[in-house]
């Protein structure tokens, strides 16, 4: 894929600078709500309002967005503020819906992105269409399926293209909603250096006070914007008021951010960044000689009728390990989940030793 740069999504007027930014309420509630919001943030500078029309929830029962009528709400928007506008779209006939009424600017949620059916059936809709589409990361961690989705868009002709990083669904508890896992969206900058990356920090952290956090280090990570939640009374909100910030507090965290320049040149760094290829060298020399150890240990194992896995053995190497790493100022969770790859790859190899 040649997908273009941040340049493609923007909208006439707005200014190539980071960040991008998106705002407005989780859904659109009432027509009052909408438009109050709207003419908060739009004197604070925003230029683009999003709002949820339709609303897809995990279980039935809870409200499931205006439709239709909120489109007619997002028109008066456009034409009393100037503010172009943003909604989700789930299926064709919102995207029908959502052109008819002149939408400036589309985005896939995570649901969507994660089913190829749903996605095919959104670029069959849009072929032909010339609008930015911002897509949404699936809610498991799978980066090939994002870029799936991404790639059936670009299949149907769409070149305005974006992504939205909105974290990931997982089974541990852990202060965010969605865990963020950088790693996914930066292997996606990696892959495709151009593709516009925003962050949506309202979905990640689930809390309106990690907003700010979030969104300084998506900007840290080079993040082209944000899309934030935004209600002019949150506590009020019909859906997701813990994320929701109002209009003032976004434009506080906005002239808060620390935006740093992603031109400039890395020359005074070579000297640094020769020191951390010594020290990866070595670390690949260390590890291809625990692998061998264990190697060894599988034969022995083999050969004494042992079993491979001691896990009694393994709880004391994480516990002491993390004791250890805390002590030195490293992040126990990252030594956690570094051993339990380590031990993996340890087991994989006595299992092939076994096998023989």
């Amino acid at each position: 894929m040649e997908l273009k740069d941040l340049q493609s999504i923007l909208l006439p007027g707005i200014p190539e600078k980071r960040p991008l930014v998106i705002a407005g309420p989780c859904s659109a509630e009432t027509e009052e709500q909408v438009l109050a919001t709207a003419r908060n943030l739009a004197a604070h500078g925003v230029r683009v309002f999003r709002a949820g029309i339709w609303k897809p929830r995990t279980r039935p029962g809870g409200f499931e967005g205006v439709g239709i009528e909120g489109l007619r709400w997002l028109q008066r928007v456009k034409a009393e503020t100037g503010m172009y506008v943003a909604t989700e779209v789930a299926t064709e006939r919102h995207v029908f819906e959502a052109l008819k009424a002149n939408i400036d600017m589309l985005w896939i949620g995570a649901r969507t992105s994660a089913n190829p059916f749903a996605m095919q059936e959104l670029a069959g809709a849009l072929r032909g269409v010339d609008i930015p589409v911002l897509v949404k990361n699936p809610v498991n961690p799978d980066i090939e399926l994002w870029i799936g989705a991404i790639q059936r868009l670009y299949n149907a002709g769409l070149r305005r293209l974006g992504a939205i990083h909105r974290g990931f669904s997982i089974y541990d508890k852990t202060i965010y909603r969605n865990h963020p896992q950088w790693h996914i969206p930066i292997e996606l900058r990696r892959r495709f250096p151009q593709l516009p990356l925003l962050c949506d920090p309202s979905h990640i952290g689930g809390k309106r006070e990690l907003v700010g956090p979030l969104s300084q280090e998506a900007m840290d990570l080079g993040f082209d914007g944000l899309i934030v939640e935004s209600h002019c009374t949150p506590d009020e909100a019909w859906s997701d008021k813990a994320q929701q910030v109002t209009p003032d507090v976004l434009n506080f965290i906005l002239h808060t951010l620390v935006i740093r320049e992603t031109t400039q040149t890395t020359e005074s760094l070579a000297e640094l960044r020769q020191q951390i290829d010594r020290l990866d060298d070595e670390l690949l020399a260390l590890m291809a000689k625990r692998l061998r150890i264990s190697r060894e240990i599988g034969q022995y194992k083999k050969e004494h009728s042992m079993p491979i896995l001691q896990a009694k053995r393994y709880d004391e190497i994480l516990s002491k390990r993390e004791s250890q790493a805390t002590e030195m100022g490293i992040n126990p969770e990252f030594i956690k989940i570094l051993l339990q790859a380590i031990h993996e790859e340890s087991v994989h190899e006595q299992m092939k030793i076994l096998n023989q």
